[in-house]
């Protein structure tokens, strides 16, 4: 065992109190400790892994020629389990690659001991077509243990990481004394903090065995690696094994077939509902032998992962991934959840959004008119759930109190709600299937564009119950009791006419998460809260698109020609009506005419009185003697009684100011100047642009829309409040009588026609 770079600490007091040290450098570990018994349950429990086996396929370490190793790869997983074991786990890597990796020296030997004077007899051509003999695989494995060996040492010398070789047989585990020999140096290198790397010794293995062992519980032959890392995570009592290979994981089918599904938890007895394909190109063992193995492995009371460890996008942090308890590969687990799994709920939610739009307008409208009636009825109901949650928020202090407010309700928001959800049902009586267009292609070939759902939405909100019957109506997604009542009222309505499943509810963060993954489920994602959470939304979607916006930074821009009556009014209202709303007043901008007025006064009075903190923007401060605390940023959403004043010399000077830090939310102008206003609404780049009215009329039932599901600063398809019609998409529908384009062509006996035709009458009532 090479000890060179491990160097026993001076102090014994830090030995006690787990810092490590190499080269007389300290680190603290994580305090990581768990009883070994059962696997974890969840994935989201793998974080608590103290004791981890990595295992490295042929296909991982290996290059695509299979003769050589995979450099790049193979550094990357040096890296992350580098990382790992400096954070105080204990890690093992069992790993292929030496006979890929004799294999190449091996040849290259070959070529050199041809004789010079043979190559140049047998002329050019034949030189580049001389044939390597077949390498037998234990020759191989002799001339590469060394050479894989000394790599793994250099690797893990970038990180003053120590590495140890140990060659194992099945002999091995079935002698008794050298089991106990083996278990006893394993331990010894994990309490030195170096990491073993294990192999099977293929210079000496013998041809695989049958795999009817495979099914015992207390034995298991080493075969291969797989084979391996079951026995050695069992034997070492480890906390977790990740097995990589060159597939995400299993698969219902044969990966690459057409209904192939990727397997997020694989339970004991699911083996009958999947189909196993060949096995990899390289490497001893199928997919069949990993689950075989990895079931072993549960059953001995370590948790298993299998996951992908060479694709180029994933591979650099795939180890951590799992560690972290991200959604990656298949989990092995005993534990099947109660209910559905998400993607099971994204499905569901799929079948249930079809059926609804297939249904009449006025049963979707009794629908949203039963869950207005359901909201009323069942008021006192909802609003003790909702007080029980703004109590164990309150008690538990882990919301700020922006959030508090959002999570509040009231009976005037009940009753707002259940106005707007019968607004929203009077619309929608010819919201879906509208026709928009209708054009006559050719004589008997008509078409037409018609308004259909967008599909399956993702609303996530932080702390804000009323955005549940919200959007639900509008479809038809921190405050658990009160999304759980309104979750039920929801699916009661829903069932009226069958369609209970098209809404569906989740509550952790790890299931957002893994939905934000479902591209082929998911067609549009809505976050609802902090600017915060909408930037995390943004960045954990993949390939599904987001609105919303990131940040509320609203201005209001009191000109020179304001009304005195109006600016404290609007300013009032937009700051201190309901600060922590995404379209409350962040920014006062005034023009420089108004300072030591008794305008600009009233102002300043009249926010100390509702008790509003102002920051002084620069050239605020420069006019100030005394000035109250300086801005850290004119980019600022502060969400509560505070708000930031600066100063400008002109109409032009505020435009230029919120395009440079506004965030194209709401910003109003306070003026009585037609001219002024006309330039401000014109040229100010916003989705919500306001003359002389509060930034907090931007919203969805305000604008009469019935409600929103947000409100949205991007430039494609929908801007502003979104309600309704920013839900829906188009499809074209072709009406012909056995038309086909060869009959268009220049000598056709057809001619196009592109008319325009009436629109079919919209429902006055």
């Amino acid at each position: 065992i090479p000890v060179s770079h491990y160097l026993p600490c001076r102090n014994q007091r830090l030995r006690n109190e787990s810092i490590r040290c190499w080269s007389n450098i300290p680190f603290i570990t994580m305090p990581l400790s768990r009883a070994h018994g059962k696997p974890f349950a969840h994935r989201s429990e793998l974080k608590h892994a103290k004791r981890i086996v990595v295992k490295l396929g042929s296909a991982v370490v290996t290059r695509g020629d299979e003769c050589g190793l995979a450099l790049g790869r193979l550094a990357s997983i040096v890296e992350q389990v580098s990382m790992l074991q400096n954070q105080g786990r204990e890690m093992m890597i069992v790993t292929s690659g030496a006979v890929a990796f004799g294999k190449q020296r091996l040849r290259h030997e070959i070529l050199l001991s041809q004789s010079v004077r043979q190559a140049l007899h047998s002329g050019q051509s034949q030189l580049k077509d001389m044939a390597i003999p077949v390498l037998e695989a234990r020759a191989c494995a002799a001339a590469g243990q060394s050479g894989l060996m000394a790599l793994y040492e250099a690797m893990f010398t970038q990180y003053s990481i120590c590495a140890a070789q140990i060659l194992v047989t099945n002999l091995d585990f079935h002698d008794e004394q050298k089991r106990r020999n083996l278990n006893g140096t394993l331990h010894e290198l994990l309490r030195m903090n170096i990491v073993p790397i294990i192999n099977t010794n293929d210079a000496v293995v013998p041809p695989p065995e049958p795999n009817s062992d495979l099914q015992g519980v207390n034995v298991i032959s080493v075969k291969d690696n797989d084979s391996l890392a079951a026995r050695l995570a069992v034997e070492m009592k480890t906390d977790l094994l990740i097995v990589l290979s060159d597939v995400e994981g299993l698969f219902d089918s044969p990966p690459g077939s057409d209904d192939a599904k990727l397997i997020d938890i694989f339970y004991p007895g699911d083996q009958q509902s999947v189909t196993f394909g060949t096995k990899s190109r390289v490497g001893m063992g199928g997919m069949e032998a990993k689950v075989k193995a990895a079931l072993w492995a549960l059953q001995g009371g370590t948790s298993v992962v299998i996951a992908n460890g060479t694709h180029p996008k994933i591979s650099g942090h795939v180890i951590t991934d799992i560690v972290e308890g991200k959604k990656v590969g298949t989990f092995f687990s005993e534990v099947k959840p109660a209910g559905p799994t998400v993607e099971q709920q994204a499905e569901m939610a799929r079948a249930g959004g079809r059926t609804l739009a297939a249904l009449q307008p006025e049963q979707r409208a009794e629908i949203i008119y039963r869950l207005a009636d359901l909201l009323t009825d069942q008021r006192e109901e909802i609003l003790l759930a909702n007080k029980k949650d703004l109590e164990e928020a309150e008690n538990k202090g882990r919301l700020a109190l922006p959030l508090l407010k959002r999570l509040s309700l009231s009976t005037s928001k009940l009753n707002s709600l259940a106005i707007g959800l019968r607004q929203i049902a009077a619309s929608s009586q010819d919201s879906v299937g509208r026709v928009i267009r209708r054009t006559r292609i050719a004589k008997d070939l008509d078409l037409e564009q018609v308004t259909v759902p967008i599909g399956v939405l993702l609303v996530i909100f932080e702390s804000r119950p009323d955005c549940l019957p919200q959007v639900s109506a509008l479809a038809i997604a921190k405050a658990a009791r009160s999304n759980q009542i309104l979750h039920h009222l929801t699916q009661e309505a829903l069932s009226i006419h069958g369609v209970r499943d098209a809404v569906q509810l989740v509550n952790t963060r790890e299931e957002v998460e893994d939905l934000c993954r479902l591209d082929k489920l998911i067609d549009l994602i809505i976050p609802r809260g902090s600017s915060q959470l909408v930037r995390n939304i943004q960045k954990a979607a993949k390939g599904i698109p987001v609105m919303g916006h990131s940040e509320g930074i609203c201005h209001v821009y009191v000109d020179m020609d304001a009304s005195v009556e109006k600016v404290t009014r609007i300013i009032r209202d937009s700051k201190c009506e309901y600060p922590a709303a995404c379209n409350a007043l962040e920014t006062l901008l005034i023009h420089r005419d108004l300072l030591r007025t008794p305008l600009f006064d009233q102002i300043i009075d009249m926010l100390r009185v509702e008790q509003v903190k102002i920051h002084a923007g620069p050239k605020f401060a420069s006019y100030l003697t005394f000035s109250p605390s300086e801005v850290k940023s004119l980019r600022t959403e502060y969400g509560d009684l505070e708000c930031c004043i600066e100063v400008v010399d002109s109409v032009k000077e505020a435009v230029e100011h919120i395009h440079k830090y506004g965030s194209s939310h709401t910003d109003v102008i306070i003026t009585e100047n037609e001219q002024t206003a006309e330039f401000f609404l014109q040229h100010v780049d916003s989705a919500c642009v306001f003359w002389n009215a509060s930034t907090r009329f931007s919203d969805g039932y305000r604008f009469g829309l019935g409600a929103e599901v947000g409100i949205s600063t991007s430039r494609i398809h929908a801007r502003g409040p979104v309600g309704i019609e920013g839900l829906l998409t188009t499809k074209w529908l072709l009406r012909g009588d056995n038309h086909v384009v060869s009959d268009f062509s220049e000598h056709g006996s057809m001619k196009y026609l592109h008319e325009s035709l009436p629109l079919p009458q919209r429902n006055a009532s």
